[in-house]
């Protein structure tokens, strides 16, 4: 009886063992990222003569890395392209590093990728195509960088998207026409960088939209009647643009709303009266 429990114990020590072993590939990866990154100057380094388990910021789970939370840790340089050989990685928070280059062109491979934060870093070039196919990302956060270039046309694919920060690059160009079409979007900060065109009338699809953010950029024309129908917005700032015409009364009387609009000169933003009254200036704050 004695050996058979004695069997068993070691039957179990050993499967945790192996769920504790990931895969070379995986590894090696790790490796690249950490040798890429100048990791003999983070701030918490990795004992690499340790398992993978244990190295700071890896989230392992049956043998798979499923998580990278590296945030303030000082990397610098430029992520490898091993990094999307992590393929099973769910959550990717690099924020406020010295990261450098484009993000990888295979990122694609990350399929079951639900969070991207590499804000506050040095990111530069243009966001690749491949991001589109991360159907289960939820939150895309790359603000304070210096990406540039169009958002890719079919960002509408991000079905799921909830969170996309975008603010403090060097986007430019009009939105994609899919773009309008991610109705699980909650907060859109896409200020201060180079967009332009149109607002499109497909804004009213952002139903669950609760903080939208479009100030310092060159967007023009009208501002679609459609936001005043949003049910969820609580804060929205479309100030320093190139609107033209009038912001609706019903926009601006909005009680749930905190709103933020001066034209591309610092100048209260023109409100629309009823039609036996001549427009008047407003401040909203």
């Amino acid at each position: 009886m004695k050996n058979f429990a004695t069997f068993f114990i070691l039957i179990a020590f050993s499967c945790n063992c192996f769920a504790d072993v990931v895969s070379d590939k995986e590894k090696d990866a790790l490796l690249k990222i950490y040798y890429a990154t100048n990791g003999a100057k983070w701030k918490i380094k990795w004992d690499i003569s340790q398992s993978v388990s244990s190295w700071y910021g890896v989230l392992t789970e049956n043998g798979r890395v499923i998580g990278l939370n590296l945030a303030e840790n000082n990397l610098e340089g430029e992520l490898p392209t091993a990094f999307c050989d992590l393929i099973y990685l769910m959550t990717v928070d690099l924020h406020q590093n010295k990261l450098q280059g484009s993000l990888p062109e295979t990122i694609q491979n990350l399929k079951d990728l639900e969070i991207l934060d590499i804000s506050d870093n040095k990111l530069s070039g243009t966001l690749p195509t491949g991001i589109c196919e991360l159907q289960k990302l939820k939150n895309l956060e790359l603000f304070r960088n210096k990406i540039a270039g169009t958002l890719p046309l079919g960002i509408g694919n991000l079905k799921q998207l909830e969170v996309l920060t975008l603010f403090n690059n060097e986007f430019e160009g009009a939105l994609p026409v899919s773009f309008y079409q991610i109705s699980t979007l909650k907060v859109v900060l896409l200020n201060s960088n180079k967009f332009s065109g149109n607002l499109s009338s497909e804004i009213g699809n952002f139903q669950a939209l609760k903080n939208f953010s479009l100030f310092d950029n060159s967007f023009e024309g009208e501002i679609p009647l459609g936001i005043e129908k949003l049910p969820n917005l609580s804060e929205m700032n479309l100030s320093y643009n190139k609107f033209k015409g009038a912001a609706s009364k019903e926009l601006i009387l909005m009680d749930s709303l905190n709103l933020t609009m001066f034209d591309e000169n610092g100048n209260p933003f023109l409100l629309e009266m009823n039609e036996n009254k001549q427009p008047e200036n407003i401040t909203v704050n």
